[in-house]
């Protein structure tokens, strides 16, 4: 009985030899297809870099990936309609990030030992937590700021008052009280049933997309929220696979700080399959230890039942 292949969907806008350095890992195997999708503003540089090979496909139809903005929920969409596009009977749809590598052997082992789950990280939200939710963000907040900057400072004015009770710019976009708000990291590995449902129910209930188009980093929210209102969220298990390090401090806060050689102990040691971020402009040596070490069909059967 032939393996069944995964579906890997990167969203990238950078770097296109480390990517096809990642993208190596995935298919050495032939096990995987690789769809990507490039930043529209970094599209027309970098997409004739990435690997040419029958199992990559690079999407033409691309739009601008911003920070905290419904465009990085439209990519996803993107690439998962071009995976159901495809009709290949896939066993997963892995989505990754241009800065991911594989750092652990045996995630295809993994796969198929637990087939049909669906792995992300979500934690059920309080009412302070709704703040990103319920308030139509001004385009201007809905950005990245390293800085001291103004509209950083407006963004936190809007978001005291909500605390306060004043919301300045209610969200007044449908949403069914039996629906539960979830949010966690946008990165999951979820089965081609689960695939499926979310293209089926987006393409049905046009006031689910709407509802988050203004709200504040939406990809955090829209993926946890439509599975675990789902048929399928008995299926789900809390670990979306990812080592991450987070910044602390004002500039980086609430961000995925670049990996170095000096973390490669604790990113082992995390028994997670893939971590981010790496950068080889940053440390192009801890890229090339994982690659030369780890590929997606390595053989690690005595451990690919991770205790999660």
């Amino acid at each position: 009985m032939n393996t069944p292949r995964t579906a890997f969907i990167l969203q990238i806008h950078k770097n296109p030899e480390q990517v096809n350095m990642f993208i190596q890992q995935l298919i050495s195997d032939n096990q995987a297809d690789v769809y990507v999708h490039i930043d529209r503003r970094s599209y027309e540089k970098i997409h004739g870099k990435i690997l040419k090979h029958p199992n990559v496909k690079v999407l033409e139809n691309c739009v601008v990936c911003e920070w905290g903005n419904i465009s990085q929920i439209t990519a996803t969409l993107l690439l998962l309609r071009e995976v159901m596009a495809s009709k290949k009977n896939y066993d997963y749809v892995c989505l990754r990030s241009g800065q991911d590598i594989l750092v652990k052997e045996g995630f295809k082992d993994f796969l198929i030992a637990n087939t049909g789950k669906i792995y992300m990280g979500f934690r059920e939200i309080t009412k302070k937590d709704l703040v990103g939710m319920e308030i139509n963000w001004p385009k201007v907040t809905r950005r990245r700021f390293n800085s001291a900057h103004p509209f950083r400072i407006y963004r936190r004015i809007i978001h005291d008052l909500y605390q306060k009770g004043i919301n300045l710019f209610p969200n007044n976009n449908r949403w069914p009280k039996e629906y539960t708000f979830y949010t966690g990291s946008q990165w999951f590995t979820i089965s081609l049933e689960a695939a499926q449902y979310i293209i089926e129910f987006i393409d049905k209930n046009d006031w689910y997309y709407k509802f988050f188009e203004h709200t504040l980093a939406p990809d955090e929210w829209f993926f946890h929220t439509l599975i675990m209102n789902s048929p399928l969220r008995s299926k789900v298990v809390k670990n979306n696979l990812l080592y991450l390090k987070w910044g602390e401090s004002f500039t980086d806060i609430g961000s995925p700080l670049c990996l170095t050689s000096k973390d490669i102990q604790q990113i082992e040691e995390s028994n997670h399959f893939f971590a981010r971020k790496f950068d080889e402009d940053v440390d192009k040596s801890v890229i090339q230890y994982f690659i030369n070490k780890v590929r997606l069909g390595g053989n690690t059967n005595a451990r690919i039942r991770m205790n999660v």
